[in-house]
């Protein structure tokens, strides 16, 4: 399985456009060889090197397994989204504080769609991910403001 996006490449910068320097709109992605078993897809974005915590920015689940792509701002209509650190039920571009840091877009494979409600929190959505997981993917971005 693979996650990419025509705005960046793996283990590279993120354009200002997606992060809260810019537009804050979501980057363009596209999903390929997704297992023909999985019954959802589910979507986070992260940043492992934030101060305090692994911040969330992007949570989308129940994804339809037929999703290859998420346009620019875009979220599929038949999937939830989560909430992110910023408390948000949507896409929170990258804003660190200090320095580059790393963000994570992770696309997983479940064996079944998650019985959660649209709002459910990461820690919620990682609890209901554990034991479905068919396969995952990773796409690396990096920012630094200014």
């Amino acid at each position: 399985m693979n996650i990419t996006s025509s705005a960046f490449k793996n283990n590279s910068y993120i354009p200002s456009k997606y992060t809260c320097d810019g537009a804050n709109y979501s980057p363009p992605l596209t999903f390929s060889d997704v297992p023909h078993e999985a019954e959802s897809l589910v979507l986070i974005v992260d940043d492992p090197d934030a101060p305090m915590k692994v911040f969330t920015h992007w949570v989308v689940y129940n994804l339809p397994i037929n999703t290859m792509e998420i346009l620019e701002n875009h979220v599929p209509e038949e999937s939830l989204q989560g909430v992110t650190d910023y408390g948000e039920e949507e896409y929170g571009g990258p804003c660190p504080p200090s320095g580059t840091h790393r963000y994570f877009f992770r696309l997983y494979a479940l064996d079944k769609m998650l019985d959660l409600e649209e709002g459910a929190n990461i820690e919620s959505v990682m609890e209901a991910l554990n034991g479905h997981i068919l396969e995952s993917a990773e796409l690396v971005g990096l920012y630094k403001r200014g």
